[in-house]
């Protein structure tokens, strides 16, 4: 049985759903790493205020609209964790990231939200407000593909990619394609559109990481400094004749060595004779110390 456009739609829409739902959690090790820092001084919050407000608006547009349920399931989710995200974000961040992020919050999804469904619920009705709305929607989803690019200015300007997490790229660039492919089938443009946009910046990400964490490890092992070396320690033993610090003498050396001694002593030392086999005393010159006497 051959597949139509429906069920394809269908198709892509559980696969964006299920890596949407990935997408969603894929900053918890960036949160992990917060939470153990016990700060949050590093990190963007735009992000995930983009992300919730962009989540509000796609459930509302997905109200005005009669196929599109599989928006309301993700985006649910995503108003739940982005919510949980931005709670954490407010309790671990510096003071003054913390007033910047609350000001973006009542701005966005209290003053923004809050604007968008007055002003299309009293001033547009029927297919016309969808449109408007999902307009809005195509604008707010580029913004959130748009808001990393601030962590890849940072990126390109210290070299570093330890605020940029891997995961959340590539899974944003996987999203990108799902919904792509869901609008499409849908011919719902306000869907399609921002993927498009979606997948080129997340490739960008990928892409980014890659040449500059390559970057970070050699300048990591240019800076290693060299292990210290323990001094050798070389035991030799004295009876071998590689360590020997005279020649081996011969016989004939020797004699010759005792000959040359005993003349030596013979111009230093002269020994009395005792006549009378008595005790006797050595005469010694001036510069040679005095000799004990001796029994003969």
């Amino acid at each position: 049985m051959a597949f139509s456009a429906d069920h394809w739609a269908l198709a892509f829409g559980v696969l964006g759903n299920i890596v949407s739902f990935i997408v969603f959690l894929s900053p918890l090790p960036t949160f992990h790493t917060i939470y153990k820092k016990k700060t949050a001084e590093g990190y963007q919050s735009i992000p995930y205020v983009i992300a919730l407000f962009s989540s509000m608006l796609w459930i509302y547009y997905a109200f005005l609209k009669t196929n599109v349920t599989l928006l309301i399931t993700i985006n649910s989710f995503g108003i739940f964790i982005e919510t949980i995200y931005v709670g954490l974000y407010l309790f671990y961040a510096p003071k003054k990231a913390r007033v910047q992020t609350g000001k973006m919050l009542l701005l966005t999804v209290v003053g923004g939200f809050g604007a968008i469904v007055l002003v299309t619920q009293f001033l547009f009705k029927g297919v016309v407000r969808g449109q408007v709305v999902g307009w809005i929607c195509l604008i707010f989803a580029l913004s959130v593909f748009v808001a990393p690019l601030g962590i890849v200015r940072k990126v390109i300007k210290t070299k570093s990619v330890e605020y940029m997490p891997l995961l959340l790229s590539v899974f944003l660039t996987l999203s990108a394609v799902m919904w792509f492919f869901y609008g499409l089938l849908l011919k719902d443009i306000n869907i399609a559109a921002p993927n498009i946009l979606g997948f080129i910046f997340g490739v960008l990400q990928i892409v980014l990481y890659v040449i500059y964490s390559k970057k970070e490890k050699a300048i990591l092992k240019e800076q290693k400094l060299p292990e210290i070396q323990k001094p050798e320690v070389i035991v030799r033993d004295e009876n071998t004749n590689d360590n020997k610090k005279f020649p081996e003498l011969t016989q004939e050396q020797i004699i010759d060595i005792v000959r040359l001694g005993l003349m030596i002593c013979k111009d230093k030392v002269h020994v009395a004779t005792c006549p009378h086999g008595t005790k006797c005393e050595a005469k010694v010159d001036e510069n040679t110390p005095k000799l004990q006497t001796v029994d003969a």
